[in-house]
């Protein structure tokens, strides 16, 4: 590398006459400025100096030097003239002699300056990342494709039906424990515990996942927070053990009321059709005209809450219902207006709608799901055996008992189904009933 130490002071020829690897240095009281050419041809300025710190000889460079032949253009942003290169030598020269260490303090900024710029980047990001994305990344990475197509589609509902709707257009990062209890609360106030505590928890499994992703790691997810001030608050998520069971003058009574009570058309059959078979209303609900085959009184239920598909037998009035119903739907046998199925939720949030505003029958209060505890009580008053009662109902056996006896008392499910529907006929079981799907086709 040719280099000059001349004692003469740096000009404008000299720097223009530079070659690639020469190195020149001013004099004077620019002594440390120095022009390096760079094998490119790229002309640059550095300060060499021996830093105050540890006393080494070190150098920090100024800027890019601007030929005085070249016109100034948009491009030379940043370019330096000999001047001005001057200038800021000054500067780094009396940072120097007040004991900083001027490379140290560039590079210090230019930390700074990259801090300032990730941190913006990040804020961006985060203001991008909404808490519908949060929601669509949680559904598509770990519950699609993972879950039965019945428990995915239960999670999308859950999540779109308040989280999406309430927060969905917030950036995530800014979401706060008490957004979510409040949103939490909106549920539980419509009478919905457990759809709360079930909304809950798949937000929180977002949350978590979209941590270390999405999110900084250091994130705090506010869902925690909000489930510890619920539980401060004794605010029930889950559903209690259930013990009502409707007697036999309160199922006449039922039965009678439902067809003109303010249930919508799918909801009444749902609930109908829950007493005359004993099955889930989640199950009911999502019920679909490809699994029935009237013909052979069948009910072929491939999504179960226990994961293990099961023919439901119908009663020779079950059968009657369906036939009515067909009028209603080709697809699912509980339709809602726009043709989709009846929702569990929708159906939870009626009765507590129907509750408050004293629509309901007057009874004791009961939900959808005591009327199969109802069916499964009933079934034991009329002498059903425990094993048959338990797989009308669906249950699954334990210990033992799962491992060696494999019958499925599917003949005889029919033939204690079809006796307590005979019954619910002898409590004032009427056509007003049988017609309960017909009546509101239209």
């Amino acid at each position: 590398m040719a280099r000059s130490d001349s004692t003469k002071p740096l000009t404008s020829l000299a720097l223009n006459n530079l070659k690639p690897g020469d190195t020149i240095a001013d004099a004077g009281e620019y002594r440390g400025l120095r022009a390096v050419c760079g094998n490119s041809g790229v002309k640059t300025f550095i300060y060499r100096y021996r830093s105050p710190v540890d006393q080494k000889v070190k150098q920090v460079k100024i800027g890019r030097y601007r030929e005085s032949k070249l016109k100034t253009a948009s491009g030379d942003s940043g370019l330096l003239s000999l001047s001005e290169a001057r200038v800021l030598f000054q500067g780094l020269k009396a940072l120097r002699d007040n004991g900083v260490c001027p490379g140290e303090r560039s590079r210090q900024q230019q930390k700074e300056s990259d801090e300032r710029k990730a941190k913006a980047e990040l804020e961006k990001k985060l203001s991008l990342f909404t808490v519908k994305k949060l929601c669509d990344n949680y559904l598509s990475d770990c519950i699609d494709g993972v879950r039965t197509r019945k428990s995915a589609s239960e999670c999308r509902r859950a999540l779109y039906g308040d989280p999406v709707k309430e927060l969905g257009d917030m950036p995530a990062a800014d979401v706060t424990a008490k957004e979510v209890f409040d949103m939490c609360m909106g549920v539980v106030e419509r009478g919905a515990n457990v759809q709360a505590g079930f909304i809950l928890r798949e937000l929180t499994a977002a949350f978590d996942h979209a941590i270390d992703s999405e999110l900084p790691g250091e994130h705090v997810n506010p869902c925690y927070q909000a489930k510890g001030r619920l539980k401060r608050k004794r605010v029930r998520l889950s559903s209690k053990r259930g013990t009502r069971v409707l007697n036999d003058g309160e199922l006449a009574a039922l039965l009678h009321w439902l067809p003109g009570s303010r249930f919508t058309p799918g909801q009444k059959g749902v609930l109908y059709f829950t007493l005359l078979t004993g099955c889930r209303t989640g199950e009911v609900c999502s019920m679909r005209w490809a699994d029935v085959d009237l013909d052979s009184s069948v009910w072929h239920l491939k999504e179960t809450k226990t994961g293990v598909p099961r023919n439901v037998q119908l009663s020779t009035q079950a059968v009657a219902f369906l036939e009515q119903q067909k009028r209603m739907s080709d697809e699912y046998v509980f339709p809602q207006i726009t043709g989709k199925a009846v929702q569990q939720k929708t159906l939870t949030e009626r009765m507590w709608f129907m509750r408050k505003n004293d629509l309901l029958l007057d009874v004791e209060p009961w939900t959808p799901h005591d009327l199969r505890r109802s069916v499964r009580t009933g079934l034991a008053r009329l002498g059903c055996p425990s094993e048959v009662a338990e797989a009308v109902l669906g249950h699954t056996k334990g210990g033992i008992e799962a491992v060696y006896n494999l019958h499925r008392y599917e003949q005889e499910s029919r033939e204690w189904l079809q006796q307590w529907c005979d019954h619910l006929e002898m409590l004032g079981y009427s056509e007003k009933v049988v017609s309960l799907g017909v009546r509101h086709a239209g």
